[in-house]
C-alpha cells in the first residue's frame, strides 16, 4: 500500500555520508514494484466490487448460497495463492527474482483479462486460481528485493510506502469497477487491466537483480542457506507471532473489504452501487494511505524509546479500530461513513510496521521463503475462510452478525502483538548484530 514522500525520507538520511545508503538501482526498483503492487491490489478488489453483478450474472435471486458462492471466489483465488507462495518463496531464494516476478505478473495478467471471458461459474473459479499462482510468484520475491536494496534504518519507510499499494490499489479497484461496468459492463474491468500489466512485466528482466543481503551486516552478510536458518526461522518468537497477528488481521479485512459494499447497498439501503464503490474506493484511498504512512512513521519515530515499536503500533491500529467497524453496524448513514473512515485508517496501520518487522528477522538467504510462508499462514487462517464465512452468516442471519463476529479478530490480532513486542529487538539483533539495532534505535528522530 509513491510519492514526495518517501523521496524525502531518502535525502534526509542521505545527508550523512557515514549512513548506510540504498543500493545502485534502489528508486528505480521501488518505483516499479510499487506500480505492479498497484495493479495486484486493483486486480484483487474488482472482484469485489463487481460481486453484486457477477452474482446476478450467474446464480438466481432466491439462490441462499449465492453469496457464499461468489465469496468462494476469493478463496479459489487465495488458495492457489497461498499454496503456490511457498514454491515461489522457495525459488526466490535461488533464482534471479525479477525474472520470476515477470513470469507472474503475465499469468495473473492474462488470468484477470480470462475472468471477464468466463460463460460459467466454474470457468470463472478456474481464472481466478490462476490469478493467484501468477500473485504467489509476486508477492515473496517483491519485498525481499527492497530489503536488500535499503539498508535496515530505511527499510520500515521503504517497505510503508511499498504496501501503501493496498489501500490505494484497492480503492482504485473499487472505483474502476465502478465507473466501467456504468458505462461498458462488468467484464470490461477485467479486460482492461491486462495491458498495463504486461508492460508492467515486460520491464521486470531489465532490472538490477541485487545479492541477497547487499544491505545487511553482520551474521546477515552470509547468502547461502542452511538447514540450521531454516530451523532458526520456526523458532524465532517474534516472526510466529507475527505471522499469527497478521493471520487474524488478513480474516478481518479479507471479509470486511470483500463485503462492504454490498452491506452498504444492499443491508443498509445506499443506493445506487457505482457511488457506493466510488465513495468507499475515496474512502480506502485517503484512510488507507493516511494509515499506512502514519503507522510506518508512528514505528520509526517510537523506536528511540520503545524497541518493540513496530508490534505495538500494530497493536494500536488493530485495538483502536475495532469499536469503529462495530460503530458503523448501527451509526445511520451518511454518518456512518464516517466510521468506516476511521475503521480502514486503523486496519492499516500496522501494514508498514508488521511487514518490515518480518523482514528484519528473517535472514536474507531465507527472506523470501519466511515471506511466503507468512502469506500461506496468513491467507490460510484469514482472508480464505472470511469471506465465505461472512456470506454464510449472512444468508442464515444478517450482515451485522456477520460483521460483528469477523470483526472480532481485530482484538486477537492486537492482543499477539501486544505480546510479541517484547521479543521484537532480541530477534531483530540476531539477524542484523547488535549494534545494527542500536544504530537504528538512536538514529529515530
Amino acid at each position: 500500500m509513491i510519492y514526495n514522500h518517501g523521496s524525502a525520507y531518502c535525502n534526509r538520511d542521505s545527508v550523512n555520508p557515514s549512513e548506510p545508503q540504498p543500493q545502485s538501482g534502489a528508486r528505480a526498483a521501488l518505483v516499479l514494484l510499487l506500480a505492479i503492487n498497484l495493479f495486484n491490489f486493483i486486480d484483487r478488489y474488482i472482484l469485489a466490487a463487481l460481486e453484486p453483478e457477477i452474482r446476478r450474472a450467474f446464480f438466481s435471486p432466491d439462490d441462499v448460497d449465492a453469496k457464499t458462492k461468489t465469496g468462494a471466489l476469493a478463496t479459489a483465488f487465495l488458495l492457489s495463492y497461498m499454496f503456490a507462495a511457498p514454491i515461489f518463496g522457495r525459488l526466490a531464494d535461488r533464482w534471479k527474482r525479477w525474472w520470476i516476478i515477470a513470469g507472474g505478473v503475465a499469468v495473473w495478467s492474462l488470468a484477470s483479462g480470462a475472468t471477464g471471458l468466463a460463460g460459467s461459474f466454474l470457468v470463472l473459479l478456474i481464472t481466478r486460481v490462476f490469478v493467484g499462482i501468477g500473485e504467489a510468484a509476486y508477492g515473496p520475491a517483491a519485498p525481499t528485493i527492497l530489503a536488500d536494496l535499503y539498508p535496515l534504518k530505511m527499510r520500515g519507510r521503504v517497505l510503508s510506502i511499498f504496501f501503501i499499494a493496498i489501500p490505494v490499489g484497492g480503492a482504485l479497484g473499487y472505483a474502476f469497477a465502478g465507473v466501467v461496468n456504468a458505462h461498458l459492463d462488468w467484464r470490461w474491468a477485467f479486460y482492461l487491466v491486462v495491458p498495463p500489466g504486461l508492460l508492467l512485466a515486460a520491464l521486470c528482466p531489465f532490472m538490477r537483480e541485487p545479492q541477497r543481503g547487499e544491505s545487511s551486516s553482520g551474521a546477515a552478510k552470509r547468502v547461502r542457506s542452511r538447514r540450521a536458518d531454516y530451523a532458526a526461522l520456526f523458532k524465532t518468537r517474534s516472526y510466529l507471532l507475527n505471522t499469527l497477528a497478521c493471520a487474524a488481521m488478513t480474516f478481518a479485512i479479507g471479509g470486511l473489504a470483500f463485503w462492504t459494499p454490498s452491506y452498504v447497498h444492499e443491508f443498509r439501503g445506499v443506493p445506487n452501487l457505482a457511488r457506493v464503490n466510488l465513495i468507499f474506493g475515496a474512502i480506502t484511498v485517503v484512510a488507507g494511505l493516511t494509515g499506512t504512512l502514519s503507522g510506518g512513521w508512528a514505528g520509526d519515530k517510537l523506536r528511540s524509546r520503545y524497541p518493540g515499536s513496530y508490534f505495538l503500533v500494530s497493536a494500536a491500529g488493530m485495538l483502536a479500530g475495532f469499536p469503529f467497524i462495530i460503530a458503523m453496524l448501527f451509526v445511520p448513514f451518511p454518518w456512518a461513513w464516517l466510521a468506516i473512515f476511521f475503521g480502514v485508517f486503523f486496519l492499516f496501520f500496522n501494514t508498514g510496521p508488521s511487514n518490515t518487522a518480518l523482514a528484519n528477522v528473517t535472514h536474507p538467504s531465507l527472506r523470501a521463503t519466511a515471506f511466503a510462508v507468512n502469506i500461506f499462514v496468513i491467507h490460510a487462517l484469514g482472508d480464505a475462510i472470511s469471506p465465505p464465512l461472512m456470506g454464510a452468516i449472512a444468508g442464515r442471519s444478517s450482515m451485522n452478525v456477520a460483521f460483528f463476529v469477523v470483526s472480532i479478530a481485530m482484538l486477537i490480532s492486537g492482543v499477539i502483538w501486544l505480546f510479541g513486542s517484547k521479543y521484537l529487538a532480541q530477534d531483530t539483533a540476531v539477524i542484523e548484530g547488535p549494534l545494527a539495532v542500536e544504530t537504528k534505535t538512536a538514529g529515530a528522530t
